[in-house]
C-alpha cells in the first residue's frame, strides 16, 4: 500500500496541507482497494509525472533523427549506431524490475528525484563523449535513470485515481509526453544540421531541473512502513537474462559479431530458465510472474509486447531511411517524421469516447489491424512521393497506434490489486521497453540481411522495405491475442457496458 491503512485524520489532514495528497483521495486510499474517488489535483500529478516522460521522450526523438550524423563522426556506419538506441533500452530493461521495490523502500519522491539527477549526468556523458564506446556506456547510465522516472511516476499515479478516471488521467500523462516527440524530430535536424549534436543532450539538463523542483514541490514521498524484502538473487537473474539476450540480438545485426551473439543469446536464454525456477511461487520476486495468471493483465502485456515491435522499429528505420536512402537533411528528415507524434497527440482527446463506444476488446482488434497496415505502407516510401502524402501516412499511423497503447496500457491493471500495483507497473513496464529494444534488434537485423542478400555495402530502398515489412508482420500476429479479451474487459473503466445498457 502507498499510504498504510493504520493512521488519524489528523496525519492524513497533514499531508493534504503539505500538498502530497488531495483531501478526497487521501481519505479514500485508507482502504486496500485504492482510492474510491479521484482527487482534484489528480491532473497535475499526471502533468508532473509527464514532465519526466517529456524529457525522456524529446531525448530518444532528436537521437534517432541524428544517428546518421553520430555514425560519421565516430566512423562506423549508420545502420550500426542501434546500439546507441539499444543500450539506453537495455538499462531500462534491467533496472526497472528494482523501481517498485525501491520506491516502496525509500519513497517515490526520493527515487524520482534521484532518477532526474542520474538521466541528467548520463546526459551530460553523452554530450561528452569522444567515442562511441563512452557513448553507449554514457546512455546506459541515462537507461538507470529513465527506468526509475516513468515506472515510479506510474504507480504514485495509479494510486491516486478512481478507475473511473484512469483512462482521462492516462491521457494527461501521455500530453506533454506526446509534444516531446512533435518538438524532437524538428529541433534534432535543426541542431544537427545547424549547430552539432552535442546539444541534444544538454538540452537535457533544464529540463531536468524543472522537473526536479516540481517533483520536491508536488508529490509526496509515499512509501511502505514494511517494505517487502529485495529479491537480489532474482534481480541479478534477470539482469543477466534481458541483458544477454538484448546484446545478442543486437551484435547480430552488426558484421562479425556472430559467435558472440550466440554465446549472449545462450546465457540470456540460460538466466531466463533460472529466474523462472527462482520465481515460482515467491509473492517477492522482483518480476512476480504470478501477475500473468490475471487474463486481463497477461494479454495486454503480451499482445502489447508484440505491438511494440513496430512501435520500437518506426523511429530507427524512418530517419535511416530518409537520410541513407533518399538522400534528406536531418532537418527535412525532422519535419517529416513529426507527423506520427502529431497524429499521436491528436487521438487523445479522443479515446475515452471511442473505448465507451467499441468497448476495449473490439477497439483493439480493428483498431491494431489499422495501425499496423499503417506502418506497413511506409515501406512503400520513396523520394519521388509528394512530402504531404508521406506526411499524411504517418499522422494516419500514428493516431491509431496511440490510441493502441492507451488502451493496452490503461487495461493492463483493471483486475490487478491495489497492493500488488508496485510490482505489476515494474512487470509491464520491463517487457514495455524490452519489447522497443527488441524492435530495434529485428529491425537492425532485418535490414542487415536484405542488405547482405542483395549485394550491397549500404542498404537499398528495397532494403528498407523489407525491414518495415518483417517488423510489422510479426506485430500483426497481436490480432489472435486481442481477440482473447472478455467482451466486457475493462468495462468499469470504458464505461462501455454501463451505456449499453
Amino acid at each position: 500500500m502507498l499510504i498504510p491503512r493504520r493512521r488519524g485524520i489528523a496525519s492524513i489532514n497533514a499531508e493534504v496541507r503539505d500538498g502530497i495528497v488531495p483531501a478526497a483521495g487521501a481519505l479514500a486510499r485508507a482502504s486496500d482497494n485504492g482510492p474510491a474517488v479521484s482527487g482534484t489535483n489528480y491532473r497535475l500529478v499526471a502533468l508532473i509525472i509527464a514532465c519526466a516522460l517529456f524529457m525522456e521522450m524529446v531525448d530518444a526523438t532528436v537521437l534517432a533523427t541524428a544517428l546518421p550524423t553520430m555514425g560519421h563522426d565516430f566512423g562506423i556506419r549508420p545502420q550500426d549506431m542501434s546500439v546507441a538506441l539499444t543500450s539506453y533500452l537495455l538499462a531500462l530493461a534491467i533496472f526497472i524490475p528494482a523501481s517498485g521495490s525501491l520506491a516502496d523502500r525509500y519513497g517515490s519522491r526520493t527515487i524520482f528525484r534521484s532518477a532526474i539527477v542520474l538521466f541528467m549526468l548520463g546526459s551530460l556523458a553523452c554530450g561528452q563523449s569522444p567515442t562511441l564506446g563512452i557513448m553507449v556506456a554514457a546512455r546506459f547510465v541515462q537507461g538507470i535513470g529513465g527506468a526509475m522516472m516513468i515506472p515510479v511516476g506510474r504507480l504514485v499515479l495509479l494510486r491516486s485515481v478512481a478507475k473511473r478516471d484512469l483512462v482521462s488521467a492516462m491521457s494527461w500523462l501521455l500530453v506533454p509526453a506526446l509534444i516531446g516527440p512533435i518538438v524532437g524530430p524538428p529541433l534534432g535536424g535543426f541542431i544537427v544540421t545547424y549547430l552539432n549534436w552535442r546539444w541534444i543532450f544538454y538540452i537535457n539538463l533544464p529540463i531536468g531541473l524543472v522537473g526536479f523542483w516540481l517533483v520536491g514541490r508536488f508529490i509526496g514521498n509515499f512509501k511502505e512502513d514494511e517494505p517487502a524484502r529485495f529479491d537480489a538473487k532474482g534481480f541479478v537473474l534477470s539482469g543477466v537474462s534481458l541483458g544477454s539476450l538484448l546484446s545478442g540480438f543486437e551484435m547480430v545485426s552488426r558484421a562479425g559479431g556472430g559467435w558472440i551473439a550466440a554465446l549472449l543469446v545462450m546465457l540470456g536464454a540460460g538466466a531466463g530458465v533460472l529466474y523462472i525456477r527462482h520465481a515460482q511461487g515467491r509473492p517477492d520476486a522482483i518480476l512476480a510472474l504470478s501477475l500473468m495468471q490475471d487474463q486481463t493483465f497477461r494479454l495486454s502485456v503480451i499482445a502489447g509486447s508484440i505491438t511494440r515491435i513496430t512501435q520500437g522499429a518506426q523511429p530507427f528505420l524512418l530517419p535511416l531511411m530518409m537520410q541513407v536512402g533518399f538522400g534528406f537533411s536531418a532537418a527535412r528528415s525532422g519535419t517529416i517524421t513529426v507527423a506520427v507524434s502529431i497524429g499521436s497527440l491528436a487521438m487523445k482527446g479522443v479515446a475515452p469516447r471511442l473505448l465507451r463506444r467499441f468497448g476495449f476488446r473490439r477497439a483493439l482488434m480493428c483498431n491494431g489491424l489499422i495501425a499496423t497496415l499503417g506502418y506497413a505502407t511506409c515501406g512503400l516510401f520513396r523520394p519521388g512521393w509528394p512530402v504531404w502524402a508521406m506526411f499524411a501516412v504517418l499522422t494516419f499511423s500514428g493516431f491509431f497506434m496511440s490510441f493502441q497503447f492507451t488502451a493496452y496500457n490503461t487495461i493492463a491493471y483493471d483486475g490487478v490489486d491495489k497492493g500488488r500495483m508496485s510490482g505489476a507497473t515494474a512487470f509491464y513496464s520491463t517487457f514495455q521497453q524490452l519489447m522497443l529494444s527488441l524492435g530495434i534488434c529485428i529491425a537492425a537485423i532485418a535490414l542487415h540481411v536484405a542488405t547482405m542478400a542483395s549485394g550491397h555495402l549500404t542498404p537499398s530502398l528495397r532494403d528498407f522495405s523489407a525491414a518495415f515489412w518483417v517488423v510489422t508482420a510479426i506485430s500483426l500476429s497481436a490480432t489472435f491475442w486481442n481477440a482473447r479479451f472478455a467482451p466486457d474487459a475493462g468495462a468499469e473503466i470504458s464505461g462501455h457496458e454501463a451505456e449499453a445498457s
